[in-house]
């Protein structure tokens, strides 16, 4: 028998609303008890459906071993892909790797390389988001899709208009990010005036991991390491 779709009504919707407030409140104690003893990271976003034998894949995980090298952890998204990659490359290199992952129907699943203490599971994207940017010293940002880009833009955004601290925002690859920087450059900046000339300052482009290392050393030359807000 087909089963009756059931209509919730106005009253049903603010009851569950209220009894979400203690499951997204449960999320965020978790994630900051757990987070705040990891230590300093960095993320690395990208994409869930690059392949292994993907050159971005092997660059993920190289520049993930160099970040580990220096005393970072690496935290990403917890998935396949260039997540993945990311804790590969700090699994392999010893150090600490982090993954935060989020219940998706589709593309979404642990992968091997996280530490087994180190294992989040969110089901609230902005709560996820929150440890990203809260426990990160730097985002590393690989060739993705509209996740990596939402993560990119909602982070150049807290940091132009001040809610958090300033952190390096590292794109990897010419190839992949050089057209978007040009629109940006030409029409939000140029031809609109929708951004100011100093907000480029926030996003570097590089190539190899050891650009990504210089960056971020140059960087905590200059400032203290700690949570952004």
């Amino acid at each position: 028998m087909r089963k009756e779709q059931h209509h919730k009504g106005w009253n049903e919707i603010k009851t569950n609303d209220s009894w979400a407030i203690f499951k997204i409140m449960g999320e965020f104690v978790n994630g900051f008890e757990k987070m705040s003893k990891i230590g300093p990271c960095v993320s690395i976003f990208g994409s869930a459906r690059t392949k292994t034998n993907d050159k971005y894949y092997q660059l993920a995980v190289d520049v993930a071993k160099e970040i580990v090298d220096q005393g970072y952890g690496v935290i990403t998204g917890g998935g396949p892909g260039i997540m993945e990659a990311g804790n590969k490359g700090a699994h392999l290199g010893g150090g600490t790797s982090v993954g935060l992952n989020i219940d998706l129907p589709f593309e979404q699943h642990d992968n091997p390389y996280i530490d087994s203490d180190k294992s989040l599971d969110f089901d609230y994207f902005f709560v996820r988001k929150v440890m990203f940017v809260k426990y990160s010293q730097g985002f590393v940002v690989m060739p993705g899709g509209f996740g990596t880009l939402d993560e990119l833009f909602e982070a150049i955004t807290l940091i132009q208009t001040k809610k958090i601290a300033k952190f390096p925002i590292i794109l990897v690859s010419t190839e992949f990010w050089g057209g978007l920087i040009d629109w940006v450059k030409s029409t939000l900046l140029q031809k609109f005036g929708n951004i100011s000339p100093e907000d480029l300052n926030l996003i570097h482009i590089v190539d190899t991991p050891g650009e990504v290392l210089d960056i971020l050393d140059k960087f905590y030359t200059q400032y203290n390491l700690s949570p952004n807000f």
